[in-house]
């Protein structure tokens, strides 16, 4: 049974894909009890974002996952095969180590990316997908991910999606101030870019969901209103920012919401930010004249300047990186050896047992307990000799002298 990554991201993958391969929170127990079958998949994790779909699991055959995965979302494998990547054992490792310490976003450093992975861990340890060897490679990756940011900068001068956000926001409009600002759901995402928004002073805050409790446990500390999502229609044409981040299977805000609001706005421009992955906002609503839409992969653009400067971090994140891969894979290795080990201490035990037995019976017959433990001494240390002097004649040629080492490794025995 071996560790493998399969999934696809920012990198290889446009929206239009992720988007069909995106797991909504709900789907996932009953995704990881199909995907963990007990035969080809015997551990399974799933970690599913704006920016990326990805399949850690313990098993034989990569392409398994693969097929399942395209099965699940009822599409042909043709279409999504090549935008995927599978890393096996080692790289495996190491993607999940860069992924949780923001190696691998499209933010480099965002730290929302392990509080995801986190959620992951957690999703298949209630799903009860999360075997021996995962739970250890999660652990072992909140610790690297913790590492990296507390040792490294990796983090400075971060350009949040949230903070990208405003950004967008004070490109077409110059000033938050005297703008009305309307985010579309109550989750992580949200709640960062409503803080964000927050702390340039808009001059209304509106937060729309399903479930108006959880809208307004947010609202409180923004000051805001709060509605239903049911509503958003009727009120659209209220506000020049409109920020949107749901699970929604379909689309919430379509062409004709945004033509009608733009028709009462008198053709005021509006700067809609869609960072859910299915869309929440229609990508034709883009085309219209007075309307500023952006999706997460257009976010990517504001966070080129600071990369340079935070290269040196990266070149250390990488090293410490490097070297827990190392450390993970050497458990695993002394993980694999438990049963050679376990078979070595019982035939060990059994030599023992059967040699008392025969030094007891010679006491017993000739009341010389010396004798007895001389002959003790000497059968077990024939018989746990006799394996190994046995492999060593065996051994020809360029073998013998190998075996040699080998054995004088194994008892750590001096080169003379």
């Amino acid at each position: 049974m071996q560790l493998f990554a399969l999934g696809l991201n920012h990198h290889t993958a446009p929206l239009a894909i992720r988007e069909r391969v995106a797991f909504g929170p709900g789907c996932l127990p009953h995704a990881l009890a199909e995907l963990a079958d007990g035969q080809t998949v015997c551990e399974a994790a799933i970690l599913s974002t704006c920016n990326r779909t990805e399949l850690y699991f313990a098993g034989n055959e990569p392409q398994c996952a693969a097929d399942w995965l395209a099965r699940y979302h009822r599409l042909p494998l043709g279409e999504i095969s090549p935008y995927l990547y599978s890393h096996p054992e080692r790289e495996a490792v190491r993607h999940v180590f860069r992924v949780a310490s923001g190696l691998d976003s499209m933010v480099l450093g965002e730290p929302q990316i392990l509080g995801q992975v986190k959620e992951a861990a957690r999703q298949a340890e209630e799903a009860g997908t999360l075997g021996v060897l995962l739970h250890r490679l999660f652990q072992s990756t909140f610790a690297v991910a913790k590492e990296v940011r507390s040792t490294t900068a990796i983090g400075a001068n971060i350009v949040s999606m949230a903070a990208a956000a405003v950004r967008l926001a004070e490109r077409i409009f110059g000033k938050i101030d005297d703008l009305s600002v309307l985010f579309i759901g109550a989750g992580e995402m949200i709640e960062l870019c409503a803080a964000h928004f927050a702390g340039a002073k808009p001059r209304a805050i509106a937060i729309a969901n399903r479930t108006e409790a959880r809208a307004q446990g947010l609202a409180g500390r923004f000051n805001a209103r709060t509605m239903r999502i049911e509503a958003i229609a009727g009120v659209l044409p209220e506000f020049d920012v409109v920020v949107s981040c749901t699970a929604s299977p379909l689309p919430i805000v379509g062409l004709g919401m945004a033509e009608r609001a733009v028709r009462v706005r008198r053709h005021r421009p509006m700067v809609m930010v869609d960072l859910a992955v299915p869309r929440d906002i229609e990508a034709e609503v883009g085309a219209l004249d007075d309307v500023f839409l952006y999706t997460v992969d257009d976010l990517a653009q504001l966070v080129e300047a600071g990369l340079e400067s935070r290269q040196q971090a990266v070149i250390e994140a990488e090293g410490i990186i490097d070297a827990q891969v190392s450390n993970f894979l050497h458990w695993c290795q002394s993980r694999d050896a438990v049963p050679v080990i376990r078979t070595l201490r019982q035939y060990a035990e059994s030599v023992r047992e059967a040699e008392l037995e025969r030094a007891l019976k010679l006491l017993v017959r000739s009341n010389d307990p010396a004798k007895a433990l001389e002959a003790l001494s000497h059968g077990i240390t024939n018989k746990l000799m006799h394996g190994p002097t046995r492999f060593l004649n065996q051994a020809e040629g360029e073998c013998h002298a190998e075996a040699g080492e080998l054995i004088r490794r194994l008892f750590d025995l001096p080169d003379s």
